[in-house]
């Protein structure tokens, strides 16, 4: 019987992990040797639109470890569409840290820090096919240590209420 009340926090963990989230239809993270972001690193993330009558919400990860020197961090996207043409580029801020008190925002254990932005809501995407999203580092240091990884991930936006 101890082991059954052992094996409960696996298995629920384990559950967790397989629960899927029927609206997203992409994520992908990449990881950066060193944990440090630099400058020339522009990760590319490439994902399929099918349905044009959707609307979807692009959202950013970013995993930091406690060591990131800064509060913030400046990204620049750009996103193209199927035939290569660019649909937006803009440069966001994200706070990875309380800017008054210091403490990490975001989700984690230990010194790791998990954050998921929404930074493209309601994105309507006008031609079926492959669109690529590149991410930049925008800050001003050419070598960012502390930072872990960066993704992307896409979702169907939930529908607007009445």
């Amino acid at each position: 019987m101890l082991k059954l009340f052992r094996l409960l926090p696996l298995l629920a963990l384990a559950a967790g992990l397989t629960a899927c989230d029927e609206g997203q239809i992409y994520e992908k993270n990449v990881d950066f040797e060193g944990y440090t972001w630099s400058v020339r690193q522009k990760p590319a993330f490439t994902f399929d639109i099918a349905d044009t009558t959707q609307r979807y919400d692009v959202y950013f990860n970013v995993r930091n470890a406690s060591a990131y020197g800064y509060y913030n961090l400046y990204l620049k996207h750009t996103l193209t569409d199927p035939a290569g043409k660019p649909v937006s580029q803009l440069l966001h801020q994200m706070l990875l840290m309380d800017p008054q008190t210091g403490e990490p925002r975001g989700s984690g254990t230990g010194d790791i820090y998990d954050h998921q932005f929404l930074a493209l809501p309601n994105q309507k995407f006008r031609h079926a096919g492959t669109y690529t999203i590149v991410l930049e580092q925008y800050m001003r240091q050419n070598q960012l240590p502390g930072l872990m990884a960066v993704g992307v991930r896409v979702a169907q936006a939930a529908p607007a209420k009445p």
